[in-house]
């Protein structure tokens, strides 16, 4: 197998530093990381290619350059409380507990959950927390968060997560429309929340977050 820690930093010097991603604490957290624990045993050898990896059927680990993307664009602070939401495995809350004051993960698989509370067990990751639950509905009795975060993309974001932001926080997501997608960063100020497009990009759309079907006559 190839070593982890190269294949680590060529993830770094080859996908994350090329694509912009210029935030100490967001490279130093893919630094740290080994996400070849979190993808299946039988997918480690492709762990850190420019690829999405499947976790489950409908359920990916997001490609390097989106996920450093959708972090630095998350903006996260030391004191941040972060709601992160079907991170799977857990890699995604690996990397936010690295650069967040406390993570709460919800993940609606429960192997899925159970798999990632072990890895974040094995690493000492004693600041993340991750319950079986159903990502629309987020986490309100831990909320409201500095960062709403979601893996992967979505048709709609529901108000119940809008909710859960605090005054100046951030969601970021991948906001699907048609065969295209965007990450979108939405900021909470005073009643309303503004929402705008940071760079193109693709991920599974996450379980829960379809646009609801428009009945016709």
């Amino acid at each position: 197998m190839v070593d982890p820690v190269a294949a680590r930093q060529a993830m770094v010097d080859c996908q994350i530093r090329p694509s912009d991603v210029t935030n100490y604490a967001v490279i130093e957290a893919m630094l740290w990381a080994p996400r070849e624990i979190f993808v299946p045993h039988g997918r480690r050898e492709v762990a850190y290619a420019e690829a999405e990896v499947e976790l489950a059927p409908g359920r990916a680990l997001l490609m390097p350059r989106t996920l450093a993307k959708m972090i630095e664009a998350a903006d996260i602070g030391s004191g941040d409380l972060v709601l992160d939401l079907c991170p799977g495995t857990g890699y995604s809350t690996a990397l936010l507990a690295r650069m967040a004051e406390v993570v709460v993960a919800v993940e609606p698989d429960a192997t899925l959950a159970a798999r990632a509370e072990t890895l974040l067990a094995e690493l000492e990751v004693d600041n993340a927390v991750v319950s079986t639950g159903d990502p629309a509905l987020g986490d309100r009795e831990h909320g409201p968060y500095d960062v709403v975060f979601l893996n992967g993309s979505v048709e709609r974001v529901p108000d119940a997560l809008v909710d859960q932001i605090k005054q100046g926080g951030r969601l970021v997501t991948i906001m699907q429309s048609g065969a295209t997608g965007h990450c979108h960063r939405m900021v909470r100020a005073g009643e309303g929340v503004s929402s705008r497009a940071i760079f193109d990009a693709d991920g599974p759309l996450l379980p829960g977050f379809a646009r609801e079907k428009q009945f016709t006559f």
